[in-house]
């Protein structure tokens, strides 16, 4: 699962890479998903022509630029950038190639790398959204399947709670019209003793 997600999250600095290299004008930018077999340590090369150095070291400054800024992540090396005819960007998991294209053309590592399976940024583009989209749907489907689980004894609880709680109310009146006699009963004999008081009070007046 960890190769997994190091993977894409390393699809998705190549993307950017290309991202780069099409904002500086790159011309015939392939990306090369290697073989593991013979690939070492990179997942990806990415390849991409300039017409002349200068625009090759913006294309390499632009590819450095934009995934320090956007991902934090700086290259393992750079060789090439004074020259501008071949730099070469090493972020260990994929490595960028800007070429000038007559140094391309005679270096040919598109034709060296035959196991290699090549795309354009586009198609490359389409595959890591539908990776992601696979991912989201999983995700989802776990967190789902957690909560219909989770949802069983929770009905049941709920449901005891419930129960518990409306006979409560049963017993309360039941216990208030017990009390409710006794507390009355005081009052009434207090009231016939003071009647019996105040009769003999009478009496003795009319003799």
């Amino acid at each position: 699962m960890a190769t997994a997600q190091k993977h894409q999250q390393t699809r998705i600095l190549v993307q950017a890479a290309a991202a780069a290299c099409e904002d500086k004008k790159g011309e015939d930018t392939r990306i090369l998903e290697l073989d593991p077999i013979d690939s070492g340590l990179s997942d990806f090369f990415l390849v991409t022509s300039a017409t002349n150095d200068r625009q090759a070291i913006a294309i390499a400054d632009e590819i450095e630029l934009r995934l320090k800024r956007e991902f934090g992540v700086l290259p393992n090396s750079v060789e090439g950038r004074r020259q501008g005819e071949w730099i070469l960007l090493d972020y260990v998991d994929f490595v960028a190639h800007v070429f000038l294209a007559a140094r391309r053309a005679f270096y040919d590592i598109e034709r060296l790398r035959k196991s290699a399976r090549p795309m354009s940024p586009a198609e490359f583009d389409e595959e890591l959204k539908a990776a992601l989209a696979e991912k989201t749907r999983s995700a989802r489907s776990k967190a789902a399947g957690g909560q219909a689980a989770a949802g069983g004894p929770a009905a049941v609880a709920s449901h005891a709670s419930g129960s518990g709680a409306s006979s409560v109310p049963r017993k309360t009146p039941k216990k208030a019209a017990s009390k409710s006699p006794a507390k009355k009963s005081p009052a009434k004999s207090a009231t016939k003793k003071a009647a019996k008081k105040a009769a003999p009070k009478k009496k003795s007046t009319r003799s």
